[in-house]
């Protein structure tokens, strides 16, 4: 599952046999909470990879202005090349502490 269940989400009366994906969900939000569920299903991993999308967009633009799939590939390797540089540029070098 990837969009969360609303929070007035309540189980379905008419299911039988085996609980759906999206019950077991409602079922496991209701014992451990939201937040507890997003740790269970590692809800967090969604949204690091939202937000490197949206920064490769903001860097490079929406679309990819070559024409074949050989120079496509090229261009979105560079843009990638350009986006880690630039992240390690201002990530601060830490260490583990002892």
């Amino acid at each position: 599952m990837i969009i969360p269940p609303r929070s007035t989400t309540v189980p379905s009366e008419t299911a039988t046999g085996a609980p759906s994906q999206r019950e077991r969900h409602i079922r496991r939000i209701a014992e451990r909470g939201r937040q507890g569920w997003q740790r269970d299903v590692r809800y967090g991993r969604r949204s690091v990879g939202e937000v490197a999308m949206m920064r490769y967009k903001q860097l490079i633009g929406r679309t990819l202005r070559a024409r074949n799939l050989p120079a496509q590939q090229v261009e979105a390797a560079c843009g990638c090349k350009v986006m880690n540089i630039m992240t390690s540029l201002g990530m601060p070098a830490s260490r583990k502490g002892a």
